[in-house]
């Protein structure tokens, strides 16, 4: 479904806003052909000048893919700084990036952005934030970055990000010895994925009415209605378009997303975008189960929960029950629905649960008390110097108490 004009000129703005830029003029040029030297028509061109000049703004943000080649002319045309959709995600990346893997992430994707044009900084701009000098600022009037040295740093950064991969591997092996489920959040950029997380865990992860406000996964321990624990994730937000090179410098965090047992994907319902923005997330999860070495697996959806977030902001829970055949509609922000969606996490994670017979030693305490403190002991008969027990668990969790033995 093609998203009107109206809603992403609302995006690009709201991406804008978000890290400080002040608004002063926004527009929409229709294009009837893209002009291979300034991307806009002569006449459009003109009026964007006018507007810089009456309003004295010095930045322009393009809400589309430029070349080199245009951006280069754009900026004489108009006499300020001018950056595309991809640079802007990225500016926006830096500053949000916290934890040294998304930190590695945003380097790489800005690198290789970067390498293909070379853009120089404008000193114009006072620089109050973090990231990576897209905007520019006081003191960083490079001239021109060494293509080779750029070229031999993105070499390095792969090899460190290689060994984050690696180590999140060795993580994720840990946690299958900690046998719990893991549950990941998924959507669309300020669908609420983290207020929803900070509700669900009784955490205080950052969250905000802002784009992008979570970069980095985070991870936390949630119990459900009948005592089982599961371990949640927050993770990323998707927005449409993104670029190439986010796509695959953030493949490692959205590996959380491929290891988990159920995927919660969190849709604001109140956008009015709301479809389109369901079906980008879903665009990208696709991509990533498509192929022999992908990191998701094909039947990811059947594993998926759909949840209908702000529901507040459409008069409740029961106002949108109809949006979504199989969604849950929820209200992180009033709590309203989250009682039933812990009571849906549970029942999935029952679902998949199959019956099997132990026999053990009254000695061996540890693995009796994994038994029951991760399973549902149905039975248990005491012979002398034996403990035969049946326990109903999920295949992961009878996978990860093979490994205890």
């Amino acid at each position: 479904m093609p998203r009107a004009a109206e809603a992403r000129l609302a995006e690009a703005v709201g991406l804008a806003a978000s890290i400080g830029v002040t608004i002063v003029h926004s527009g929409i040029h229709p294009l009837r052909q893209r002009r291979p030297s300034t991307l806009l028509g002569e006449g459009q061109v003109a009026m964007v000048r006018q507007a810089l000049e009456e309003q004295e703004a010095k930045l322009v943000v393009v809400d589309a893919a430029l070349t080199p080649v245009q951006q280069r002319n754009l900026e004489r045309e108009w006499g300020a700084k001018v950056i595309d959709r991809t640079g802007l995600i990225l500016e926006i990346f830096g500053e949000r990036a916290r934890t040294r893997e998304g930190s590695l992430q945003v380097e790489l994707a800005h690198l290789e952005y970067q390498r293909t044009r070379l853009v120089r900084s404008w000193t114009h701009l006072e620089r109050q934030r973090g990231g990576f000098g897209f905007l520019g600022g006081p003191g960083e009037s490079q001239i021109e970055i060494d293509r080779r040295l750029i070229g031999e740093r993105i070499v390095k950064l792969k090899k460190e990000l290689e060994q984050v991969r690696r180590t999140r591997g060795l993580h994720r092996k840990a946690r299958e010895r900690v046998p719990f489920p893991v549950i990941a959040l998924v959507g669309y950029t300020n669908a609420g994925k983290s207020t929803l997380f900070n509700a669900l865990t009784g955490a205080a992860v950052y969250a905000q009415d802002q784009l992008f406000a979570t970069l980095d996964p985070t991870m936390r321990q949630i119990t459900l209605p009948s005592g089982r624990h599961a371990i949640l994730s927050d993770t990323v937000g998707f927005i449409s378009e993104l670029p190439t090179q986010l796509i695959e410098a953030f493949r490692a965090t959205l590996e959380e997303v491929a290891a988990a047992d159920i995927i919660l994907h969190v849709r604001d319902v109140s956008h009015p975008d709301s479809v389109a923005q369901r079906n980008d997330v879903v665009a990208v999860l696709d991509e990533m189960a498509d192929g022999p070495d992908a990191p998701l697996d094909e039947g990811w959806r059947a594993r998926s929960i759909e949840v209908l977030n702000k529901a507040d902001l459409l008069g409740g829970t029961e106002a949108i029950a109809g949006r979504a055949p199989d969604g849950l509609a929820v209200s992180a922000l009033t709590g309203e629905g989250l009682d039933a969606l812990r009571e849906v996490l549970d029942e999935r994670l029952s679902a998949s649960m199959v019956t099997e017979h132990f026999e053990l030693p009254p000695e061996d305490g540890a693995r009796l008390a994994w038994l029951y403190r991760h399973g549902e002991v149905v039975e248990r008969v005491e012979e002398e110097g034996l403990i035969r027990l049946t326990v109903r668990l999920s295949p992961m969790d009878r996978a990860r108490f093979a490994q205890l033995a």
